[in-house]
């Protein structure tokens, strides 16, 4: 049976790193206060680089990893929640960038979910048979949407810019995408979201929209605290039962790095040690959104924690709200 497998990860987050301490400076907060509440001790913040900068540096390096030339890429699935421009998206803007005109490209605005919204895709157009090389490009620049001072502290110390770039390929070997779970329920969206540019108002960008701070992102955090650490449990064990696998032949568990604190109360819930089984680098780059599940696939392969044969979960919560889980056997 044809099957969808992860054949490389290449990743990328700019030079600049934003300490605790640097935040200090600028707003009301300390560095205690932040570890405490989100595990977070320093991000990377994006100078003078946007979307698809970061997105090429990453898939430079998954080209190479994968021994591939971008000739090689079937489909290019592209998620951002701050594209380059407002139109068109990223996809397209990245053909542009790779040299491939001519080749199709998909924009998804999933959030924090988009590298999962993006693994059902990949999965589907894989075994299928209608593409059989896959890029998934994940590429985030929050911070220039974030609000740095003392009143949007809450939510400007979390974020952190990065990419990654993920090739997928076809295989008829016992290995790859063996279940994705994704959902959605827009009931929440005003609990996480950047309001403007919107078409609900006309002109879609003012000044005063503005100087409302409709242009920064804003979240109640205890509501996306509530219903995370709720919906990644369900989620995990849904896609397990959807794969038949047990929760004991995971070797490894890679949710969205959002908060520490959410990902102890999921590793909880699900009976899981923290430390042996739950892989977080949250302290290293904050909430890359989109990026953080690959950007932590990466380094854990990096530290040796996969083996071919291996069971794995990627679980997301985000923006929408959205959420999904995929279990993989390596």
């Amino acid at each position: 049976m044809r099957k969808a497998y992860i054949d490389a990860i290449g990743m990328y987050v700019p030079p600049k790193i934003v300490t605790n301490q640097d935040l200090e400076k600028i707003m009301d907060t300390s560095d205690q206060w932040i570890r405490e509440r989100s595990g977070i001790q320093e991000r990377h913040h994006v100078d003078g680089e946007c979307t698809t900068d970061l997105a090429l540096k990453a898939t430079e390096e998954v080209l190479e990893k994968a021994g591939m030339v971008a000739e090689d890429i079937d489909h290019i699935i592209f998620s951002t929640m701050a594209s380059d421009y407002f139109v068109p998206g990223g996809g397209p803007m990245m053909t542009r960038r790779l040299g491939i005109p001519g080749t199709p490209a998909v924009d998804i605005r999933m959030a924090c979910s988009g590298f999962l919204y993006g693994l059902s895709i990949a999965k589907a157009f894989i075994e299928s048979g209608a593409h059989d090389n896959i890029l998934l490009i994940t590429s985030e620049v929050q911070s220039v949407a974030l609000d740095f001072s003392t009143e949007g502290r809450d939510t400007a110390v979390l974020f952190g810019d990065g990419a990654a770039a993920t090739v997928l390929k076809a295989t008829d070997t016992d290995r790859g995408l063996l279940s994705v779970v994704t959902h959605s329920d827009g009931r929440y969206a005003e609990d996480l979201m950047m309001r403007t540019p919107s078409t609900l108002d006309n002109p879609l960008l003012t000044h005063a929209l503005l100087d409302q701070g409709h242009g920064r992102v804003k979240m109640n955090g205890r509501s996306v605290f509530k219903h995370a650490i709720t919906k990644f449990p369900q989620v995990i064990k849904e896609a397990l039962e959807k794969a038949g696998v047990e929760k004991d032949q995971i070797k490894l568990v890679v949710p969205h790095q959002a908060n520490l604190r959410i990902t102890e109360a999921v590793a909880k819930r699900l009976d899981l040690k923290l430390h042996e089984v739950v892989y977080s680098n949250i302290h290293k780059y904050g909430n890359t959104t989109s990026a953080s599940i690959p950007i932590a696939l990466y380094e854990a392969m990096a530290e040796g924690k996969l083996h071919r044969g291996d069971y794995l979960v990627v679980a997301s919560f985000g923006a929408g709200f959205t959420w999904g889980a995929s279990v993989i056997k390596w």
